[in-house]
């Protein structure tokens, strides 16, 4: 049976400005092992739809569709019922964890919590396996560090801890909100690599959020590129970076820093300079009746302003010619039947791309 199926998931909150669509009409399914990408620019509704799956969303906010863990709807249970969902089923790591962690509380004791009120673990036996889960996460000195206080890690190893709150009661789900993000390099590699090993060793499922093509093209199977609330392509990692196909994919995959991208300043130094998309995220409360993305793209007609265009399958260019990059990391592949855009100019779209 499928893990989680979400169908038509909507959030629309009570803003002063009137009702926000959130999120709109999300809809995709994951099995156990599986890992799923949701990538955009902030606002686009990521982390509000990590908040649906999780109950967590703000009292203003009410969500419609279906969120379906093994065929049950969490949207119908109450919150007694989701409050033993979240952490047995379904876990998250949230992207600043000194926000997250108890100042007063040491980071043994706060994951000894979690396994007594689970697991229901006697207090000798929850820091027992408290060590063991930071011993797991990779943290040097395990016993030491069971009687710290948050203040007292590195950002890094205050990380590794959420890691190893979330994996405390051995969830079916985790889902990973930008879990990189305060990190330096070469801690941002050591925490993905630490998440993607424990997905595959543990058979969870795993949704990981991301404004970094980076870090997308290289951690998960699946990709949903989301904008103004609702998802403009979608479709198997490798199909996606090796066809850019949505006028904003392509837009954020331009914006990546690349190496060796240099421009010359008036005073004949070098320095990056990286292309950005022109304009903003569109206001929730107020958006457009066409395509979302309409006033920022460069190939906006007035179709694209009438309706909003659906999701339609992305056909191989002429001869599976590539679009992509290969510095994202990511192989050639053979375009595969679920992939999608919600684009009306598909083809004048991955023209230009090939042209630039």
């Amino acid at each position: 049976m499928t893990l989680l199926s979400v169908e038509n998931l909507s959030v629309t909150l009570n803003t002063m400005g009137g009702p926000a669509r959130a999120v709109r009409d999300m809809t995709f399914t994951l099995e156990r092992g599986e890992t799923l990408g949701l990538v955009g620019e902030s606002g686009c509704g990521k982390s509000m739809t990590a908040l649906a799956l999780m109950g967590l969303l703000p009292e203003t906010a009410r969500a419609s569709g279906a969120v379906r863990l093994e065929g049950e709807n969490l949207l119908e249970y109450s919150e007694a019922a989701m409050c033993r969902v979240r952490g047995n089923r379904i876990a998250m790591v949230f992207q600043e964890p000194m926000t997250s962690l108890n100042p007063l509380h040491t980071v043994g004791h706060q994951i000894g919590e979690a396994l007594s009120l689970h697991r229901k673990l006697g207090r000798g036996e929850a820091q027992k396996e408290a060590l063991r889960l930071l011993e797991v996460v990779g943290i040097p000195d395990a016993g030491k560090r069971l009687g710290n206080y948050p203040h007292q890690l590195s950002g890094g190893q205050r990380q590794r801890v959420m890691i190893a709150m979330a994996l405390s009661c051995g969830p079916d789900l985790l889902i990973a909100d930008e879990p990189t993000t305060a990190l330096d390099v070469t801690i941002q590699k050591q925490i993905l690599d630490l998440i993607r090993n424990l997905v595959n060793d543990l058979g969870m499922a795993m949704i990981l959020i991301s404004h970094d093509l980076g870090v997308i093209a290289q951690s998960v199977d699946r990709v949903h590129v989301m904008y103004g609330g609702g998802t403009v392509e979608s479709g198997p990692t490798a199909a996606i970076f090796e066809h850019l196909s949505h006028p904003y994919t392509q837009g954020l995959f331009a914006a990546m820093p690349k190496l060796g991208q240099r421009a010359k300043r008036k005073d004949g130094a070098k320095r990056q300079r990286l292309n950005t998309i022109p304009g903003v995220v569109p206001e929730l409360a107020d958006l457009p009746a066409g395509c979302t993305f309409a006033e920022r793209c460069g190939l906006v007609t007035d179709e694209c302003r009438a309706a909003p265009p659906p999701l339609t399958s992305v056909a191989p260019p002429a001869g599976n010619a590539s679009s992509g990059n290969a510095s994202a990391g990511i192989a050639p592949a053979r375009i595969v039947e679920d992939h999608f855009a919600a684009c009306v100019h598909l083809d004048e779209a991955r023209a230009r791309l090939n042209s630039a």
